[in-house]
């Protein structure tokens, strides 16, 4: 979509690639003229199905660009850092979104991490119609859809798997989410208030190896938004 979106989207990549190294190697050059088109597209899918398919809650295109497209991508520093803690630096690693919906955070980050193969794991037949059709649209590659509840979505196969307005962490989905990963992988969960994170994390705390918590502002959105990253024992 042509106009005030487009220039929103532009500035939102802009300080996200001020804010950190990796995003902004990630959003140079000629590079960042495919991403910001693959994510317009992105934008125009989701604008083009949200009523019939309810997929994300927008009350218009900017609250869509801040609140999903810059809110996706806002923690795209630290997730970076982590590909290379797995010693992902020029090998791909199989990451996973788990509940992924309309497809957030995976395809804005498939988009910019395209070295890397994501599968979207996603119950519902009609989102996964939705995720399909706009993978064919976009010419993505390196993303693929599985059909299935977490618990039974394929197990050992990930470095990492990322998770947004998912279900709250609990001693049963923490399992779940463990059990998709290989040996090494790491979860990364977006959140946003504190409290919430900590009211959420202490009933799974000895289920874990670690976490810690990083900030991660999504640029023009005044609300509180972090990234969880839990390990295994």
């Amino acid at each position: 979509m042509e106009g005030p979106l487009d220039t929103l989207l532009e500035q939102g990549l802009d300080i996200l690639a001020e804010k950190d190294d990796s995003a902004r190697d990630l959003l140079a050059g000629q590079a960042r003229e495919e991403i910001a088109a693959k994510l317009q597209g992105y934008i125009g899918e989701i604008e083009l199905f949200n009523a019939a398919y309810g997929l994300v809650g927008a009350a218009d295109h900017q609250e869509l660009v801040v609140k999903h497209i810059l809110d996706s991508l806002a923690p795209l520093g630290p997730l970076t850092g982590l590909l290379k803690e797995l010693g992902a630096v020029g090998a791909p690693l199989d990451i996973a979104d788990a509940g992924s919906g309309a497809g957030l955070p995976g395809i804005p980050l498939a988009i910019v991490l395209k070295n890397h193969p994501f599968t979207l794991i996603e119950r519902m037949g009609r989102r996964v119609g939705f995720l399909r059709n706009t993978i064919a649209v976009l010419g993505l590659k390196n993303v693929e859809v599985e059909q299935a509840e977490v618990e039974k979505a394929p197990q050992d196969r990930f470095g990492l798997v990322t998770f947004r307005a998912f279900r709250p962490l609990e001693p049963a989905m923490i399992k779940a989410l463990f059990r998709l990963l290989t040996p090494q992988g790491v979860l990364a969960a977006y959140k946003a208030r504190s409290e919430k994170i900590q009211e959420e994390m202490t009933p799974i705390k000895d289920l874990v190896g670690s976490w810690e918590v990083i900030e991660t502002p999504v640029p023009f959105l005044e609300e509180e938004r972090r990234l969880v990253v839990i390990r295994q024992r």
